[in-house]
């Protein structure tokens, strides 16, 4: 009996399957099997083989199949992680074979992973925040996500705007300036801008509706334009002020102190004031909503929103 090679998963592979290959390969095995096979084959069969390479070539030229373009047949088979279907292409009418192999991992086991790995995202911004219509919240973008190497990163990607003081003064940096962009983005989604620069009590009013005596804030900076909005920055003013001004800030009352406490400890400009991952998970506005699924209300929300 013919012995088995071992690839780097260590999975048993039979010696006539090739762990590599290419295209060229691909048109060496087709011919080969022409000139075994096709003397073998009546007109008509030799004809439907024709046209079925002509259409797969055809198809493939295109890249990558869509979903929409596929209608499932039957299932064949499944076994090694997956399920294997017999697909037919809507358009062309060619049968294939598909396997789908299942590659979906909870999301409190995916988070441990990548925190066990220290891996930076290093574009978190509210526009890589995505929700679906069942309520599933996901962050997208790890196309720029980077391995943490000897605890710093000294690449400068990412959108500069919810760069974290350290990053911008080229101090490198490390999980933790993923926790000032994360910071950062719930004070826009909470209350509906960039907050930088930060709004005023005036603006507050104007925002929430609520008078501007019941807004407490740690420090009030005038930064309303003269429409009473958000006063307009130039990109170089704007970094300027990430690095050198007053911090965003949530006012108390409007929001709960736990989770006015949580946005606090990630948006410090001193990194070694700044919480890490461990401490904010054990901040009460955390613990609180640890284990509880919402995820069924925010879909309906969600839903409503799209039908609007």
């Amino acid at each position: 009996m013919a012995s088995k090679n071992r690839n780097r998963l260590n999975l048993s592979i039979p010696p006539v399957v090739a762990e590599e290959g290419n295209k060229d390969d691909s048109d060496d095995l087709t011919e080969k099997c022409d000139d075994e096979g096709v003397s073998e084959l009546s007109g008509d069969q030799i004809k439907a083989l024709q046209t079925f390479l002509t259409q797969k070539e055809q198809l493939f030229e295109r890249g990558e199949l869509c979903e929409d373009e596929l209608e499932r047949v039957s299932e064949l088979g499944h076994g090694n992680g997956g399920v294997v279907h017999k697909m037919k292409h809507k358009k062309s009418g060619l049968v294939m074979a598909r396997k789908l192999v299942h590659l979906e991992v909870k999301p409190s086991v995916r988070n441990q992973i990548l925190k066990e790995l220290e891996i930076l995202h290093k574009y978190v911004k509210p526009s890589n925040v995505l929700v679906n219509s069942k309520g599933e919240v996901k962050l997208c973008d790890f196309g720029v996500s980077g391995k943490l190497i000897d605890s710093m990163a000294n690449s400068f990607v990412g959108t500069r705007s919810y760069m974290a003081p350290e990053r911008l003064r080229g101090d490198g940096y490390t999980i933790q300036s993923d926790l000032w962009s994360f910071g950062l983005s719930l004070v826009e989604l909470s209350i509906g801008r960039y907050p930088i620069p930060p709004p005023s009590r005036k603006e507050y009013s104007m925002l929430f509706n609520i008078p501007a005596e019941q807004i407490i804030l740690e420090y009030d900076e005038e930064s309303t334009g003269a429409d009473g909005g958000p006063k307009n920055l130039a990109i170089f003013e704007l970094l300027d002020y990430i690095v050198n001004r007053n911090p965003p800030q949530l006012p108390r009352r409007l929001f709960t102190d736990d989770f006015c406490r949580f946005v606090d400890k990630c948006l410090r400009k001193n990194v070694a004031e700044r919480a890490d991952l461990g401490v904010l998970q054990k901040e009460p506005f955390y613990t609180k909503y640890e284990q509880r699924d919402d995820s069924s209300e925010l879909g309906k929300w969600v839903q409503k929103v799209i039908e609007m």
